[in-house]
């Protein structure tokens, strides 16, 4: 009869392995489970080994049981997605207008991958340590044992070979040979399931030839073993079951965050590649210092500090899961001292710069039959990003683009992956140009998107032609580069912000923005003539004159949220929602 033995301090600061590199092939999930934590295992495509809490944040459901596609884990219950590595939400389907907050991230938990184990812990700063072996290792079947995995190992070592040694591998484990397998050394870890159920798991040197014969060895030999640790652990009180701690989720994540003026953090990152995307444009490859970079969805945009001075705001163009590094482009502007002039002559490889995280004022619906993506020239970035996303998934879309000729598309590698799905309209003059965007637009079809992006004229006809077509104003998006209408600060107003109990004067000359900083109140702001809707600020009431280029008509004339870089009040007074 083999002695219970109590548990060891410090179980949760070590590492076990929870799986073998087998258990994970790819578009797999595996249910792992460590100290009565269940976990969310699965590789995506690039290789990297997700270990996350086994539960969607929406309503608990085991991610265990969703669906990998290799760049995003996808819970089966109501489509919620999570990016691989990061573990933020991409998407949300019950408001597939809208970004998910970057709060909305599961738990991850840390892992490493050696001699064909893979290997997690708790702790979130323990460092990986197991002594390095010689040789090419052999993962054995893994053994579930209901005792508790102070007793396995301790059977373990009861049934070395007499008179041998015995390699400590702590927490739990050991090297040895067994005594019905002399000759053949393994190294043997217990992986605490829970306080009485562990898994053995062990590896042993690849022997000439076929493993077969020795993995069914030690197979019989460990299921002989587990039968006797099991009637002993019958005979014995063993501990109650662990009981798993989970991170408290907010009731406000089953539904879209209220819209309203938060923090603004910025990102150290350094430039790892610089590289021509184009005629007159420069696209830049911006990597993690260490680890990955926040969850971004497609259509979302970064904030660059250039060496200059200025901030500029920059289209990811990755695809869905890419978090090591974004991807932007930048077109030259003859514009002396401009942003764009700081990215093509001043910022180099190598160069560390610091980005806002990802914001997205463009998000994709996923819910459409059919997206199709209108691109002018440079505006193409961010429609890169929501293509990739929907070429992922297999989502019907078409891809509509312009520009002057074929040196001047944005990143012609990515445009041609999208292989025939592209339309290329090269050179057109403006009634070509006009001609073409309403043959695009004619005939809109139930349950059909439009996104478009480029220059400004470019998005007014495209927005032009497609009302005339009968498009519903809800079905076209649009992101400006900037706003180049003509704006009116002449008229002084107040701005009660009811939230923080403030009342403010807002004089002639000076943004709702400007004030609130002046009076402590800081919030997001990116390009600050209302083009990429970062300031979006609900207002509860007063009525609005709205300067900006990022609402649509609709959602101007329902009067509920601004722009308070730019926009202003007809009103004497606005109540914002601060």
């Amino acid at each position: 009869m083999v002695a219970e033995t109590a548990p060891r301090a410090g179980h949760n600061a070590a590492w076990y392995p929870i799986a073998t590199s087998d258990d994970l092939p790819f578009r797999h999930v595996y249910h792992g489970q460590l100290l009565g934590q269940e976990m969310a295992v699965w590789r995506a495509d690039d290789g990297h080994v997700n270990a996350w809490e086994n539960r969607c944040l929406h309503r608990g459901v085991r991610l265990s049981i969703g669906i990998n596609e290799g760049a995003e884990l996808k819970c089966q219950y109501h489509g919620w997605r999570y990016a691989n590595r990061t573990a933020g939400c991409t998407y949300i389907p019950a408001h597939p207008a809208d970004a998910p907050a970057r709060r909305i991230s599961n738990r991850t938990y840390r892992v490493m991958e050696a001699d064909g184990l893979v290997w997690s812990t708790l702790s979130p700063d323990t460092p990986f340590a197991l002594p390095p072996v010689d040789g090419e290792k052999l993962a054995l079947r893994p053994i579930p044992v209901n005792a508790s995995p102070e007793m396995v190992l301790t059977a373990l070592v009861h049934a070395r070979r007499s008179g041998s040694d015995v390699e400590a591998l702590p927490p739990l484990g050991a090297g040895l040979e067994l005594a019905d397998l002399p000759g053949h050394p393994a190294r043997f870890f217990v992986q605490p399931v829970d306080a009485a159920r562990a898994v053995i798991r062990g590896i042993v040197a690849r022997p000439a030839g076929d493993p077969l014969p020795l993995l069914r060895q030690f197979d019989d030999v460990l299921e002989a073993l587990r039968e006797v640790i099991e009637a002993d652990a019958a005979r014995v009180e063993l501990p109650e079951p662990i009981v798993p701690v989970y991170q408290p989720v907010s009731v406000e994540l089953s539904s879209m965050p209220p819209i309203t003026i938060g923090a603004q953090n910025t990102l150290r990152v350094v430039v790892r590649r610089k590289f021509p995307a184009g005629a007159d444009i420069v696209g830049l490859e911006l990597g993690a210092l260490e680890g990955h970079l926040p969850t971004f969805q497609p259509g979302a945009h970064i904030d660059l500090h250039l060496p200059n001075g200025l901030v500029r705001q920059y289209s990811l163009t990755n695809g869905p899961g890419e978090q090591l590094s974004y991807v932007i482009g930048v077109k030259r502007e003859p514009t002396p001292g401009s942003g764009s002039q700081a990215v093509h002559e001043v910022v180099r490889e190598g160069d560390v710069v610091a980005i806002s995280e990802p914001r997205n004022n463009f998000p994709l619906r996923r819910d459409a039959r059919k997206t199709l993506f209108i691109a002018g020239g440079i505006g193409i970035t961010p429609l890169l990003a929501m293509a990739k996303a929907l070429e992922a998934q297999g989502l019907a879309y078409g891809f509509e683009l312009f520009a002057r000729s074929d040196a001047h598309i944005p990143f012609p590698d990515d445009v041609g992956r999208l292989g025939a799905r592209v339309n290329r309209h090269l050179g057109l003059d403006p009634g070509a140009t006009s001609a073409a965007i309403g043959r695009i637009v004619a005939n809109p079809g139930f349950a059909e998107q439009i996104y478009v992006c480029g220059p400004g004229p470019f998005l007014e006809l495209v927005r032009e032609e497609a009302a005339a077509a009968g498009w519903p104003e809800s079905a076209v998006h649009f992101e400006y580069f900037k706003n180049l209408k003509p704006r009116d600060s002449s008229k002084s107003f107040k701005v009660e912000l009811a939230r923080s109990a403030l009342s403010l004067d807002v004089p002639a000359g000076k943004s709702i923005l400007a004030v609130l900083r002046d009076n402590g109140v800081n919030g997001p702001a990116s390009c600050e003539q209302g083009a990429c809707g970062t300031c979006l600020t609900r207002v509860l009431d007063g009525e609005i004159d709205h300067q900006d280029v990022y609402l649509n008509e609709a959602e101007k004339r329902e009067g509920k949220v601004m722009m308070t870089c730019v926009s202003r009040a007809r009103s004497t007074r606005l109540v914002l929602d601060i």
